[in-house]
């Protein structure tokens, strides 16, 4: 008999609700910890390999991961292109238009030259689509009411 290995997928969608039920942001459990929020939503999706020394701050932040959770955090993760999390709309929000982006090189705390990515774009917040706000309603709404009314 085979055994039963979780997919992937499966070991994030756990992982996410235990991060959702925490009620913390990747931010404010990144803060906990000590390690970058970016850091922790790749720990979360399996991204990123979980040290052991980081292990006991992540289970202390997030009390709700399970030693099998801490077990597959641990193993080096598989990468692969997803190009629903490109198109994810909380990660898409980002304009190209009016956008900036420059390289430089800083000396690391370890004094080893390193590199800094700045990436500076439009933010594009998430909008509510109220029917007032969509103009091409209102112009239909004008020419069926006629001249007059």
């Amino acid at each position: 008999m085979e055994s039963e290995t979780p997919t992937k997928a499966s070991v994030v969608s756990s992982l996410m609700a235990v991060k959702r039920n925490s009620g913390k942001t990747f931010s404010q459990i990144a803060a906990e910890i000590g390690l970058t929020n970016v850091y922790v939503a790749q720990l979360l999706r399996r991204q990123a390999q979980l040290k052991p020394e980081t292990a006991p701050k992540l289970l202390a932040a997030l009390p709700g991961l399970t030693e099998t959770h801490i077990l597959q955090m641990a193993e080096p993760p598989l990468r692969s292109y997803d190009p629903t999390i490109i198109q994810d709309p909380t990660i898409y929000r980002m304009s190209a238009i009016d956008f900036f982006c420059a390289v430089d090189k800083v000396k690391g705390v370890d004094g080893k030259d390193r590199v800094v990515l700045t990436f500076d774009g439009k933010y594009l917040p998430h909008t509510e689509h109220k029917v007032e706000h969509m103009v091409s309603r209102l112009k239909l709404q004008e020419d069926l009411k006629g001249p007059g009314t």
